[in-house]
């Protein structure tokens, strides 16, 4: 119902749309790197149009003058010359087609590379509250529908208005009366375009957004947690009906914009022959009269073919050009999606000077709320100037020394993750700051604060590659040498040796051949390839067993060793080990200090703590007391 509501409206919204000029102008100035070669592939349209005017006029020579004066060696003459313009008329052809291909592709090039690097660089929020299928639809169906708008509609637009301009010159130059004859059909050709451009304007745009939803009901499902949700608890008939009722909306929509094309094409081809009739009709008689010569006539019946072909085209070119606007409006409706989180223009690279990161982490009167989703439906509006829903976080301020590891723990929902979020700035904080070695994290450029930052999440995602692609994600240039020491020190090594092709074995999308324990172990071994001077640990041992843990917890003692590190646990081994315990509860540091300070003040840690030892001495988790669940972010 609520998919039906936004076709419903965006059609309503985009009935009486004309191109404005803003529009027009961001479209130019995509093809503005490419002026030379319109232009080279617009003259290539005009060469070809005025060459395609000189076969009728040869033929009426051949006509008229060779056949009734029987000379042989003007008949050859003008042969020959038909053949040259014909071979030319191909040449042109091929350099025409090269130009388009050049412009077409150098065009989805640049729109692709725009569109990804803005997604990519969007806020966390942006793809919590964004669907996958329909990014993915944009930066593919769209992107070519508005690169045809370059190489098809327009060398179309262009080729048929030098078409049909010489071909009107050179039959005024023959018999001006046939000529103006066969433009009394012209307004039939011209007024029905308007509404039937309108017409399937919205028809294409419907189309677009079930195509989109269909995109995104495959994404959804046909990754490994979408199929394994959906044999677990989904129903196929279901599944099958509701996808079988947007494939044939879908197949509705093409069904009524083939017709609805076609029955228009027909009734101007029918139009085209009235008028072609019309010619042969009144030339004829004037053949017979001796007012106009056969040659004139049959030069003129080619002539006039020519005319009527570029005029449905002209015709039809509204609806090209109006499909090919839905697309550029929907390019641009994602990239002029705002990102809140951008690099300030005075920002400095953490560490510059030379004396590099030292990871002294101030966190000073820090709140933080998620804003409101704003009215965008298709994007989910990351409401950057709205007021937050609720404040999650509340006036917290903490210090945490360079090199010093810090256990962040507390119920469900306390703010633990959503906390350690805002230091590499997956979010910014509402007011208050965090401070980096003194320095503001959103007066420093995102890339030097996140080349310092290393996080390990409790369910780490993989790509469908390879263990040394994944590994090497956080460190491209890393060699073998250093990739296998990661594995060793994060206690994988042996699990990738005895995989089938070692490193070079196919992980599978998320990591779904690898344990929780094994992939949670490969995804420390790439923080640990990355060597960042603070780490995050989102409950990164939640999925290990007791020998696991142990053995990477002794990996992590070493890594950790003389960094900073902000660890979210329910190990009691992480959090006696800690610095500094921060107890949150609901957004506020309601404790800190160390594990035998917080356990004296009888405080809210002390019930965690015990909590923790009367559910699973040495491996319990925290629990919320008030729920009685495992604590989570």
């Amino acid at each position: 119902m609520h998919l039906m509501h936004q076709m419903t409206r965006d059609s309503k919204q985009f009935r009486n749309k004309s191109i404005n000029k803003e529009t027009r102008r961001r479209v130019w100035s995509f093809a503005k790197p490419y002026k030379g070669m319109i232009i080279g592939f617009l003259l290539t349209l005009v060469a070809a149009s005025i060459l395609s005017v000189l076969p009728p006029l040869l033929f009426r020579q051949i006509i008229d003058v060779a056949i009734i004066d029987r000379d042989r060696g003007y008949l050859d003459q003008l042969a020959i010359i038909i053949v040259v313009a014909a071979f030319a008329a191909a040449g042109l052809a091929l350099l025409e087609r090269w130009w388009s291909a050049r412009i077409g592709e150098g065009l989805i090039f640049d729109l692709r590379s725009r569109l990804y690097d803005h997604v990519q660089r969007m806020p966390l929020a942006f793809f919590t509250r964004s669907q996958t299928g329909t990014l993915i639809s944009r930066l593919n169906n769209d992107v070519i529908g508005a690169q045809r708008a370059f190489t098809g509609t327009l060398g179309s637009v262009v080729s048929n208005l030098i078409s049909l301009g010489t071909t009107l010159i050179a039959m005024f130059y023959l018999e001006w009366r046939l000529t103006l004859l066969s433009l009394v059909l012209l307004p039939l050709f011209v007024l029905p375009a308007k509404r039937v451009g309108r017409g399937l304007q919205d028809i294409t745009r419907e189309g677009m957004e079930l195509n989109a939803t269909m995109n995104n009901t495959m994404t959804e499902r046909f990754n490994v947690s979408g199929a394994l949700l959906v044999k677990l608890f989904g129903n196929p008939v279901t599944e099958q009906g509701e996808f079988a009722d947007r494939a044939g909306r879908v197949r509705d929509i093409g069904v009524r914009s083939a017709m609805y094309s076609r029955t228009f094409m027909i009734a101007l081809s029918l139009v085209g022959a009235v008028g072609t009739a019309a010619v042969y009709w009144i030339g004829g008689r004037l053949a017979i009269s001796d007012d106009i010569s056969i040659g004139t006539l049959a030069a003129l019946s080619l002539y006039v073919v020519r005319i009527y072909t570029p005029l449905t085209s002209l015709t039809g070119a509204r609806v090209d050009i109006m499909s090919a606007y839905v697309s550029f409006e929907r390019v641009f409706e994602i990239l002029d999606t705002p990102n809140p989180i951008v690099d300030a223009p005075d920002a400095i690279e953490l560490g510059a000077g030379g004396a590099g990161v030292e990871g002294a982490i101030d966190i000073e009167n820090l709140s933080f709320g998620y804003p409101e989703d704003g009215s965008n439906e298709a994007f989910g509006s990351l409401g950057h100037d709205s007021a937050p829903a609720e404040m999650v976080l509340h006036d917290l301020n903490l210090a945490v020394p360079a090199g010093s590891m810090v256990a962040i723990v507390g119920p469900s929902g306390a703010g633990k993750s959503t906390l350690t979020s805002l230091l590499p700035r997956l979010h910014d904080a509402t007011e208050g700051a965090v401070k980096i070695d003194g320095h503001d994290v959103r007066k420093v450029s995102q890339q030097s604060l996140r080349d310092a930052i290393g996080v390990v999440s409790q369910d780490p995602h993989m790509f469908h590659d390879t263990v040394a692609a994944n590994l090497r994600f956080s460190s491209p240039n890393a060699t073998d040498a250093e990739m296998h020491a990661a594995a060793e020190a994060a206690r994988i090594s042996k699990v990738i040796e005895s995989l089938p092709d070692g490193y070079d074995t196919v992980v599978g999308e998320r990591g779904y051949r690898l344990s929780g324990g094994e992939k949670q172990r490969l995804a420390i071994a790439r923080m640990l390839l990355k060597d960042p001077r603070i780490v995050i640990l989102d409950e990164a041992t939640s999925h290990l067993d007791t020998e696991n843990e142990a053995l990477v917890q002794q990996a992590l003692s070493v890594a950790l060793e003389g960094r900073t590190s902000l660890v979210i646990a329910h190990r009691l081994s992480t959090i006696t080990n800690a610095d500094i315990i921060v107890v949150l509860d609901k957004g506020r540091i309601v404790e800190q200090g160390t594990h035998d300070e917080l356990v004296a003040k009888a405080g809210l840690y002390a019930e965690l703590y015990e909590i923790l030892v009367a559910t699973d001495p040495g491996q319990a988790a925290v629990t919320d007391p008030g729920q009685g669940v495992t604590a989570a972010k």
